[in-house]
């Protein structure tokens, strides 16, 4: 992929307090059991077997199932497709470059950003062997999911900085959108979504194109590595 020379000298001069993830499709790779759980429900609901994936990767699995389901349904099918994917944690894995990433970073300066309920989170860090944040936000946690602002701005917030001093890492355009009015810095990883689709200040083939410098005076700055 060839990087915009421009945005990627924007990037160099920032100066970050704080790294916001969203994790499936960013830091873990979830696919085959978001697939495999989400077929489940689609053939047991009897509706479009697609759920989960393209354009609907990164939404709130309540208001995916809200936008094709009867109301009466919404409840019983959220806990249903919950307990498939909790279950279901065969193939899930960090993606290429996290792990090396999350540690170059400062100390508690970062944080997870999901769509995912607290518990299939909790499942799914700890079969990718990711480490756990301390500011970890799900959607328990607020009101309003992705692509609503406000689970990024949750996140700056338990990291005790402002938005506008964090860059925000997303596969998919919902939490993109979100990551971008929270006021972010916006990085974009193509997977489940192919660059062209990504609306990012910067978008990148994978996390280990990425090099940390730890300021002395606070904060840390991101370089792409040649």
């Amino acid at each position: 992929m060839t990087l915009d020379l421009d945005t990627t000298s924007t990037l160099e001069t920032r100066v970050f307090r704080g790294a916001l993830f969203d994790m499936d499709g960013t830091l873990i790779d979830s696919t085959p059991a978001v697939i495999r759980s989400w077929t489940r429900l689609a053939e047991e609901q009897g509706v479009q077997a697609d759920l989960g994936t393209g354009n609907h990767h990164g939404r709130p699995a309540r208001e995916l199932l809200s936008s094709i389901l009867p109301a009466d349904k919404v409840e019983p099918a959220l806990a249903r497709v919950t307990q498939l994917e909790i279950e279901d944690t065969d193939g899930v894995v960090a993606l290429p470059g996290a792990l090396d990433l999350l540690a170059s970073l400062p100390p508690h300066a970062w944080t997870i950003v999901t769509s995912c309920t607290q518990a299939l989170a909790d499942v799914r860090i700890d079969a990718a062997g990711l480490p756990r944040p301390d500011a970890l936000v799900t959607f328990d946690d607020v009101v309003a999911g992705k692509p609503d602002p406000e689970p990024f701005e949750t996140g700056a917030a338990r990291l005790g900085v402002h938005p506008s001093d964090c860059v925000a890492f997303e596969d998919a355009p919902a939490g993109l959108t979100a990551a971008r009015a929270a006021g972010c810095f916006t990085i974009a990883l193509p997977g489940t979504h192919t660059p062209d689709q990504l609306d990012a200040d910067l978008v990148l083939t994978s996390l280990d194109q990425l090099c940390v410098e730890i300021l002395d005076e606070g904060g840390f700055r991101l370089s792409v590595a040649a």
